[in-house]
């Protein structure tokens, strides 16, 4: 069987990225794919500007993160596995880890339309049409966005059926992506503003954003997992929180007053409703609950852009600016914690937790304002477990 040639990989290759078979032998052996070059002078001349302000290999540099550290005696970051806490000084607000290397960045086959940003984390589009008001679908466009959202559903049901003990976030994300891709649909979350990973994995005191690794999901954690799909030009985008086996009492309470935050907001939602409205409705059920409301991250809205007008705040008395509109596209997806409200992030720049350390459940729906009401775009079967 003939190898298949892959373009030359190389950022500055100056033969115009022909197919190159030569690969690089490390990689090889680390299993890292695609690590192909035209000619060894491609590869030689492969560098960037490091963070550290010296020239560096590009390939050094992934060597390094791909390879397990070596285990020191007196190194309380590095595991006997070689996995490692790559902040190990940071002071972190709960008892979650990080547990590092990352595996590679996996493949979406090159038939598989993608967004402007696949390739260099930008949102060029997004970043054009800032400051526009909230698009108005076509009917022709708002069957697209039904399509892509049922879509979304049904790879967030497959990951959600994978939760158990003993299961990585990494191995989630391997499955999302692999759901995601059979469908003929790109991963929202990959590369978008560099994000390394294609589903979102946020365990207890993560709020969002949470970078999918090598730790274990174990009995009593809750993990939010969001799920964003693009296909035919459009983004249909949800998340649930679930338990990992048996849960304290404090847990099932806030996932159901997630949950009903969420289910209260989406009933107001109609021609002529006023986006500020909807924090008016979610904060005092949060609050009759003992918990409290992010206020850094809201809902957005959504089409052929992953982030796009309108802002959707979740929390009382905000500035939210719009009213419904028939044709709409948008997000709800309040964020609700045991703690405070506030949060902070990891050095990673991505993973938002809370800043007390105490946990957080989210819940997400995208929906199309209709002439008469909303149609949830994203909606699932009833959980039991939230009742």
């Amino acid at each position: 069987m003939s190898a298949v040639a892959i373009p030359c990989q190389s950022s500055n290759c100056p033969n115009g990225h022909p197919p190159s078979r030569l690969e690089c032998p490390t990689c090889n052996k680390l299993g890292i794919k695609g690590s192909f070059f035209c000619g060894q002078d491609c590869f030689k001349a492969n560098c960037e500007w490091s963070l550290w302000n010296s020239f560096t290999k590009t390939h050094k540099i992934i060597h390094d993160i791909a390879t397990p550290r070596q285990p020191l005696l007196d190194d309380p970051n590095i595991n006997k596995d070689g996995t490692f806490n790559p902040f190990g000084t940071f002071k972190f607000t709960g008892t979650l880890r990080p547990v590092y290397p990352l595996s590679p960045r996996r493949i979406v086959p090159d038939h598989i339309p993608r967004p402007d940003y696949a390739q260099d984390g930008i949102p060029t589009s997004e970043n054009r049409r800032a400051g526009q008001p909230p698009k108005i679908l076509t009917p022709e466009e708002q069957d697209k966005m039904r399509n892509v959202c049922k879509l979304a559903r049904e790879v967030l049901d497959i990951a959600a059926a994978a939760i158990r003990p003993g299961i990585t976030t990494d191995e989630i994300d391997a499955i999302v992506h692999e759901a995601t891709i059979e469908r003929g649909a790109y991963p929202s979350p990959l590369n978008y503003r560099g994000f390394p990973k294609s589903v979102c994995t946020s365990v207890n005191e993560v709020i969002c954003h949470g970078i999918p690794d090598k730790r274990k999901l174990q009995e009593g954690d809750i993990i939010n997992i969001d799920v964003t799909l693009y296909k035919d030009g459009y983004h249909g985008d949800l998340n649930e929180t679930y338990p990992v086996g048996r849960v304290d009492d404090d847990s099932k309470r806030l996932m159901s007053t997630a949950r009903k935050c969420l289910d209260e907001a989406i009933k107001l939602c109609k021609p002529g409703a006023l986006f500020r409205d909807l924090g008016k409705t979610i904060e005092p059920i949060a609050r009759a609950n003992g918990c409290s409301v992010v206020r850094t991250y809201c809902g957005h809205g959504i089409n052929d852009l992953f982030h796009c007008a309108p802002n959707v705040p979740h929390y009382a008395k905000n500035k939210a600016v719009g009213t419904m509109k028939p044709g709409m596209c948008f997000t709800i997806e309040p964020m609700i914690n045991l703690g405070h409200w506030d949060l902070e992030h990891w050095p990673d720049d991505w993973t938002s937790v809370t800043i007390d350390g105490k946990r957080s459940a989210q819940f997400e729906e995208t929906l199309l304002i209709t002439e008469t009401g909303v149609e949830v775009l994203t909606a699932g079967k009833p959980r039991e477990d939230l009742q």
